[in-house]
């Protein structure tokens, strides 16, 4: 059987109260009207809490106790309903941070996809292609079958 003390009670009923602040309720704001129009806010809401306590046999000189607790709320736009003339529209909340973020990556994976290709192109012309490049690293026996390889090159092309 668990017993709770005044304060363990104050947090506990805390705790309910931000509980059920975070209802489905809170997820539609206040519809808006001007003229014909209302629009009606949508948001993700969520939160969670927790809590706890501890009692226990105390070492010599020293006193029993514990605590603990915790709380959290998030809210996000999602967007808006908008109705008009009968008709039910969506817009949707843009969130411009993660566009941004998403265009910096497109654009430096893009920079180092062009910088590779670059530098292949060039080693490629520098080299004057595999098979050329391999012919002048090559020693000995291995020379011929290079020289092999780029004969045959040239017959392809």
């Amino acid at each position: 059987m668990a017993v709770t003390t005044t304060n363990d009670a104050r947090v506990l009923d805390t705790l309910r109260e931000v509980v059920d602040y975070v209802t489905v309720g809170r997820v539609f704001g206040t519809p808006i009207a001007q003229g014909e129009m209302i629009v009606l806010p949508v948001a993700k809401i969520g939160g969670g809490a927790g809590g706890g306590s501890g009692t226990g046999p105390a070492a010599e000189g020293q006193d029993n106790g514990g605590a603990g607790g915790g709380v959290g709320i998030s809210a996000k736009p999602l967007g808006v309903f908008v109705l008009k003339n009968g008709k039910v529209g969506w817009r949707p909340a843009i969130d411009m941070n993660k566009v941004i973020v998403g265009g910096q990556i497109v654009a430096v994976t893009a920079l180092l996809v062009a910088r590779a290709l670059i530098n292949a192109r060039a080693a490629k012309t520098r080299d004057g292609g595999w098979a050329q490049s391999m012919a002048r690293r090559a020693p000995g026996l291995v020379k011929d079958r290079v020289r092999h390889e780029m004969d045959r090159t040239r017959r392809r092309s």
